[in-house]
């Protein structure tokens, strides 16, 4: 029998109580793979999705956790980027194998960056796919510049508000949604204008709009495609196929899948540096109270993260 370790398991799709913790084989490093103790786990709304056989990734028993920041223990013959005792960070294995909420898990060098030194490993885990997400939709897919105004939906959640920091950092005019109470929250994150889409017609009160970066499920997106001008584009965290009437209104409409990216971690690395980019940790949670983490990631309350330390 080899080394054991704590992990939450899941061993059948349905509410937050089928996640347990319990004690697992500890994994073991592959060729060009690196073996990670992990110190703090993130805690997305996708990972309840797939707790909840909503999207169809992977196979039972499962391990959850895709985002992670912890100190490297190995490395396997190959690896060249880190060495052991390297604080690192990243996505890994999204959007298959999972493995975050444990004390140990193994994952390719090019799934990790260096852990900016400004940060905690809490903080740290925070941020891969919820940062990677407004990075690869603002950046990659839309091409954001200066001076371009960008409407943010979902402005106070894990990814929007690291979405408002990111569009700022690149010049933008950053208009963000949210409900009345959470203005403060967003605007303290630099967001030059904020609506509140429960009492407003966000398609009819903002206009001229280069850039809607969707990141609410439902039917928001629909109703605030109406802001974007004549060449603009929407791109969307949440649904992949475009809203009604997007060509006809003469906009571009692209579905944003996150992956695994270490490049883009070090230009987010760079902003952190920069007092750029900072992430709001809500809850930092025992990894005990898994089965909570999750009922409140799925109440959509939650302003930024909810992070689960092992």
């Amino acid at each position: 029998m080899g080394v054991r370790m704590r992990a939450v398991r899941q061993l059948a799709f349905g509410g937050p109580e089928e996640l347990y913790v319990t004690e697992v084989e500890r994994p073991e490093p592959v060729a060009t793979e690196v073996l990670v103790r992990v110190e703090a786990a993130g805690v997305n709304p996708v990972d309840a999705k797939y707790r909840a056989g909503v999207v169809p990734w992977g196979t039972l028993p499962f391990v959850p956790g895709w985002d992670v920041s912890g100190v490297v223990e190995a490395v396997t013959p190959g690896v060249t980027r880190f060495a052991p005792g390297d604080e690192v960070y990243g996505l890994v294995h999204f959007p298959w194998r999972g493995g975050g909420y444990a004390e140990y898990v193994t994952a390719p060098p090019r799934h990790l960056a260096h852990k900016p030194a400004a940060l905690t490993h809490v903080e740290a885990a925070a941020l891969p796919m919820a940062a990677l997400t407004a990075w690869q939709g603002l950046v990659d897919t839309a091409r954001v510049s200066s001076g371009q105004r960008v409407l943010i939906l979902g402005a106070a959640g894990g990814t929007g508000h690291l979405a408002v920091q990111v569009a700022k950092a690149l010049g933008a005019y950053v208009i963000g949604t949210a409900r009345a109470e959470k203005h403060p929250f967003v605007h303290g994150f630099g967001a030059d204008e904020t609506v509140d889409y429960t009492t407003t017609d966000v398609g009819a009160a903002v206009r001229d709009v280069d850039v809607l970066l969707d990141l609410v499920p439902g039917d928001d997106a629909a109703r605030a495609v109406e802001a974007l001008r004549p060449g603009g584009i929407l791109v969307s965290a949440t649904r992949a196929t475009p809203v009604p009437g997007v060509a006809e209104r003469g906009v571009r409409f692209a579905a944003l899948g996150v992956e695994p990216d270490y490049a883009s971690l070090e230009k987010l690395n760079a902003l952190v540096e920069r007092g750029l980019l900072r992430v709001h940790v809500q809850h930092g949670m025992p990894l005990t109270e898994v089965a909570e983490a999750h009922r409140l990631i799925e109440s959509g309350r939650v302003r930024g993260k909810i992070v689960l330390v092992p």
